[in-house]
């Protein structure tokens, strides 16, 4: 049956091509004719005992055969990705040597591909990169396509359960996994520190070392951390635009203060950019930071070999110990429903986030695989980076927050590590906060 079923997806995803108001797939008798094939051969599988690698080839071979004009795609990765997204798009049309690829790669941010995508649907890539946050914003303004046909391997069961949940929206699939990686954690210099459990202790440790310990708090995905780690909320709702969040709650109060404790130190610093902390590791003026992987070749470089990395640590709410939570994310690759070559884009989307591809991005750029079998892999485990990654997911929420919680989480944040500057009432600082986070979307 689901050799049956594939074929019939394939003879769909054709159907579709010729519909979708951009401009048509193939409809030339030899598509017509291979649609057929494809639909015949499923009605006499019913019973066919098939490997699924069997019935995955069938659907790659029914999809070169109905391709007989050039194949042209655009794709968009990160600035950071470009080289490496090239080899594999090269790879890719040398696999695939019957069939003739005009393929453009343009750089895009994960972090702004949403916004740039949704300006223009019908003309936006066919395939692209974007951080799972931005995923039902995506789904609702009508720029993924569903993922309902399989190629070359099973997105659901072969990548991680959390990530396959990132890419799902009421129940379908709209989004192939390609990093799991997109959280953040501790870096430390082992010559400073020599325990790195609690900011309390870290601190006094850097102070005497005249060190800095910095962290983006004057931003929504990390000052999260603070409040979450306390017992607070801040999640999306059910309607999937606006957020839930009860950080002005009996006890907020305490976590905002904690913050501004934090930052009458003097030695837990705001990093206002994730440029700037790649700075300060290198001038010397940071000893320790958090922040995730991306950053992880160049402190390695600064700090050679004192390079470490750890879960995030604990920090001192009313008198008490709270476990330091993050934001865990995945980037995804998407396939636009606008594409004119819907089932060419799914079949290059899934060899971006292959197994292979997986390994091979872990390799060349440090990211850490959403695939099972690459995540295992002795290289990936042994990577400190990614190792702190895997220690800070019991301690991390994988979902997402609307549009409205970034822009007054951040000047919540802002305002509590600068010390609060205008001495406004902490319970209406916080209730303003928490007016505009959950502010109904527009």
């Amino acid at each position: 049956m689901k050799k049956k079923g594939l074929a019939l997806l394939m003879a769909a995803t054709l159907a579709f091509g010729a519909l979708v108001g951009c401009g048509g797939g193939d409809t030339s008798p030899a598509a017509e004719d291979s649609t057929q094939a494809a639909e015949d051969s499923a009605s006499s599988d019913d019973a066919s005992s098939d490997s699924a690698a069997a019935t995955n080839d069938d659907a790659v071979a029914n999809l070169v055969a109905a391709t007989t004009d050039t194949v042209t795609m655009t794709v968009w990765a990160s600035e950071e990705d470009q080289e490496f997204t090239q080899g594999l798009l090269d790879s890719f049309q040398s696999q695939y040597s019957d069939v003739t690829f005009d393929i453009t790669l343009g750089a895009k941010s994960e972090a702004d591909a949403k916004d740039d995508v949704l300006a223009d649907v019908e003309a936006a890539p066919d395939v692209y990169a974007f951080a799972h946050d931005q995923i039902n914003e995506l789904v609702n303004g009508g720029a993924l396509q569903e993922v309902v046909n399989t190629y070359t391997y099973d997105v659901k069961s072969e990548n991680l359960a959390g990530s396959v949940e990132a890419g799902t929206v009421n129940g379908k699939l709209y989004a192939y996994p390609m990093t799991a990686d997109n959280g953040f954690f501790l870096y430390y210099d082992k010559s400073v520190f020599t325990d790195v459990s609690s900011l309390d202790a870290m601190i006094e440790q850097a102070s005497a070392a005249n060190k800095k310990i910095a962290m983006m708090v004057s931003n929504g995905w990390y000052n999260y951390s603070f409040f979450r780690g306390a017992g607070f909320e801040a999640y999306l709702a059910d309607d999937g635009l606006n957020t839930v969040c009860n950080w002005n709650a009996a006890g907020g109060t305490d976590v905002a203060q904690a913050i501004i404790d934090l930052g009458k130190t003097g030695t837990f610093v705001d990093a206002k950019e994730d440029a700037d902390v790649v700075t300060g590791i290198t001038d010397g003026t940071i000893a320790a930071a958090v922040s995730g992987v991306w950053n992880a070749d160049a402190i390695k470089e600064a700090w050679g070999d004192n390079y470490a990395a750890s879960k995030l640590p604990t920090f001192t709410v009313a008198g008490e110990q709270k476990q330091m939570y993050s934001f865990s994310g995945f980037k995804m690759i998407g396939v636009n429903p606008h594409s004119k070559n819907v089932g060419w884009a799914m079949l290059l989307a899934e060899y971006l986030t292959n197994a292979d591809s997986q390994i091979a991005r872990f390799e060349a750029r440090g990211l850490g695989p959403a695939n099972i079998e690459a995540a295992e892999s002795d290289a990936v485990k042994s990577n400190p980076a990614i190792a702190a990654l895997a220690e800070q997911a019991e301690y991390s929420y994988s979902g997402t927050v609307g549009g409205n919680y970034w822009d007054p989480a951040a000047t919540l944040g802002l305002t509590l590590i600068s010390g609060n500057p205008d001495g406004t009432d902490l319970q209406e600082l916080l209730d303003n906060a928490v007016e505009g986070i959950t502010a109904p979307a527009e």
